[in-house]
């Protein structure tokens, strides 16, 4: 049988998935909690994920024709670890699906 990590079966992880699919969010926070984790004091990122985008950022720059200080805009990777939450999320992603 097909194993995803040492020692692991994937028959046990199906029958996990489906175990916690049937829980409410009460119930898996009391399961955490057995084993020891408060979910509320758990970092964003673990709870939400996180987020890797573009963001655009202006950077000083000499303009080679004139010598005269400009305003360059880059790109860069940008790395979330504070997603929003609810209505405040949907408005982030759209937010790079309208992007033009």
């Amino acid at each position: 049988m097909f194993s995803t990590r040492p020692g692991g079966d994937v028959r046990s992880h199906l029958r996990a998935t489906a175990q916690l699919s049937g829980m409410s969010v009460a119930e898996k926070n009391e399961l955490l909690f057995q084993a020891g984790i408060n979910f509320n004091d758990l970092p964003a990122w673990q709870k939400r994920g996180s987020g890797v985008y573009w963001e655009d950022y202006q950077r000083p720059a000499v303009n080679p024709n004139t010598g005269g200080t400009v305003s360059a805009t880059r790109r860069r990777l940008k790395r979330d670890l504070d997603l929003p939450m609810r209505d405040a999320y949907d408005e982030f992603i759209l937010r790079f699906v309208r992007r033009p």
